[in-house]
């Protein structure tokens, strides 16, 4: 039962980020991608520091050094997938930013030992195949801004690996609530740093950013976080990966774009990806134990 909770609170997760594209296409129009990020985080922090402040209270070394971990390779993330995206094409951000579901099994494979399992390791390589036609102009060139998104990927890798390491021990929310106060004190230290302080107060700029903070970030990290408790790293990497075919759907029903066959195919193989990493390994429990108990008796 904790498993499906934490494959619901992810996909919940992967379904608010995919609508955050829209919104963060919107909000770029009047602030600055660092005024978002620190306008984001601020609003996260207050938010779960209101809501969840008596479990401030059980703060040690341990959980604080673990929240600002998770803090600092979650803003790394964001600001490198930003810088990039100045030198990069959207659709080569977008999936180059996804080659964190291939990385994250590897990354546990080398730091921790852990074995791969085969049908989640193919899983993963099939949800990247999946944002690679979904997303991917298949432009060959290779610039800077591609490699800052390659940045991003491992930042995001090493953030969904430690997320689930630490929430293994640690409380969760209290995890959630400290990388966002992290995360927004790196963020006005470069805002104030870059001399982009004064910031716009238009409603539709503010409507967006204030979806943003309190959606796709206060509650979509939150859950990922609960979430991450009951899964293993690699499949909440490729369950997280659904986050292009979601922005995708609210990019076609909000007019934004078409539908094409090859939008259609890409979240087709994503969602083969999700099937082959949960349903196959049941599937085969179900008809291999039976036997293994007839032989021993």
């Amino acid at each position: 039962m904790r498993k499906y909770i934490g494959e619901i609170g992810l996909t919940i997760t992967a379904i608010i980020w995919g609508s955050g594209f829209v919104m963060s296409a919107l909000a770029l129009e009047y602030y600055t991608p660092y005024q978002i990020l620190a306008v984001r985080f601020t609003i996260g922090a207050l938010l779960l520091s209101v809501v969840f402040h008596k479990r401030l209270l059980r703060v040690d070394k341990s959980v604080l050094w673990k929240g600002a971990l998770l803090g600092v390779l979650l803003y790394a993330a964001f600001a490198l997938q930003t810088v990039g995206l100045q030198f990069t094409t959207p659709s080569k951000n977008a999936f180059l930013t996804g080659v964190n579901v291939v990385m994250v099994p590897f990354i546990a494979l080398i730091l921790y030992k852990r074995k791969l399992d085969t049908f989640e390791l193919f899983g993963a390589v099939l949800a990247l195949i999946g944002v690679a036609v979904l997303s991917l102009q298949w432009s060959t060139s290779i610039n800077i801004g591609d490699m800052l998104t390659l940045g991003c990927a491992v930042m995001f890798a090493f953030h969904i690996f430690y997320t689930a390491r630490f929430v293994r021990t640690e409380d969760a929310i209290l995890l959630t609530l400290l990388q966002m106060v992290a995360a927004a004190a790196i963020s006005w230290v470069t805002v104030i740093g870059m001399g982009e302080m004064s910031f716009s107060m238009e409603p539709k700029g503010l409507s967006s950013v204030l979806y943003l903070a309190v959606f796709s970030t206060t509650l979509a990290f939150l859950m990922q976080t609960v979430g991450q408790k009951h899964l293993s790293e690699t499949k909440a990497a490729i369950i997280l990966s659904t986050e292009s075919v979601w922005g995708m759907i609210f990019s076609v029903a909000l007019a934004y774009e078409l539908l094409t066959f090859r939008m259609f195919l890409g979240a087709l193989i994503i969602f083969i990806a999700i099937l082959l990493s949960e349903v196959r390994p049941q599937l085969l429990k179900k008809r291999i134990l039976p036997q293994v108990r007839k032989r021993e008796i």
